[in-house]
């Protein structure tokens, strides 16, 4: 009877996980992902495989062994960015720290008639970022560099961050003499390259480096920005990137929330108080 209880459960929790996934990915996606998933436990690859949401429009390239897994989790079964859903009128997306592109593909998705701007430093995210948005052609303008508070020279840092895995690159200025990795670009500069007044939504996850782009000249920019999803990191090189956010963000109109490892900022209506996190 104790092992007809035991297996019992376990169908329904199989079950319940299925359903799970037919709701958050459809259900060519949920067939998908279970598929993917039972080979990874017993027939592992080496070579990068596709999976599919039903909220990107074209099917996305995943490498084994990877981060890249984690960042599907995040976008499109915990729907992390699903909080900018309700977001009008969107026209430039800014997505900085792009890794592979799941955010830039959710984002396209759920706003057809917007322009993305992608940006990563790392050599191996961009040749994956690259290939997961070709399908969205000339929607999306696709920099291999970092995003920083002045264009300069940046190099990748070798010492591992946090889990040291492809979600966690790195960049730092480089020092006199020294030759750079990438170039770095600045908010303003996004803005004239795609020749717009403003950023409807900017999405950063730049593993602390928002520290840098916060700290030196936001006050350029920050008032020409209608959403934020950022990440931020107070455990890096770079210091407490939560403070300094902030404190740039201070006497600006946005609603500030937070959704996971997201804060979430959007412009007060008229009449509403701006409300800023503890």
């Amino acid at each position: 009877m104790l092992g007809f209880l035991r297996r019992h459960v376990r169908l329904r929790t199989r079950v319940a996980e299925c359903l799970r996934l037919m709701r958050l990915l459809g259900p060519t996606g949920a067939a998908l992902y279970s598929w993917q998933s039972w080979r990874r436990d017993w027939w592992p690859q080496d070579r990068p495989y596709w999976l599919v949401s039903k909220d990107s429009q074209y099917p996305l390239l995943c490498r084994p062994g990877s981060s890249d897994l984690s960042v599907f989790d995040q976008v499109f079964l915990f729907r992390e960015y699903a909080a900018l859903d309700d977001a009008s009128e969107v026209d430039l997306v800014v997505d900085g720290g792009a890794n592979v592109g799941y955010t830039s593909a959710y984002l396209l998705s759920r706003f057809p008639t917007c322009h993305v701007v992608a940006v990563e430093p790392d050599p191996s995210n961009f040749a994956m970022l690259s290939t997961n948005l070709r399908p969205f052609g000339d929607r999306v303008t696709l920099m291999q560099a970092g995003l920083w508070s002045s264009c300069t020279g940046l190099k990748i840092v070798e010492q591992p961050y946090r889990d040291g895995k492809e979600w966690a690159r790195q960049v730092r200025a480089v020092i006199p003499g020294e030759a750079p990795d990438v170039d770095a670009v600045d908010i303003p500069r996004l803005l004239q390259a795609a020749g717009r007044e403003r950023i409807s939504i900017l999405k950063m996850d730049i593993e602390g480096a928002e520290a840098v782009v916060f700290a030196d000249g936001a006050d350029r920019w920050v008032g020409l920005v209608d959403r934020m999803a950022v990440e931020l990191h107070d455990d890096s090189q770079f210091g407490n990137a939560t403070s300094i956010f902030l404190k740039a963000i201070r006497g600006q109109s946005f609603l500030v929330s937070s959704n996971g490892e997201l804060t979430l900022c959007k412009r007060a209506l008229r009449g509403q108080d701006s409300v800023t996190l503890a």
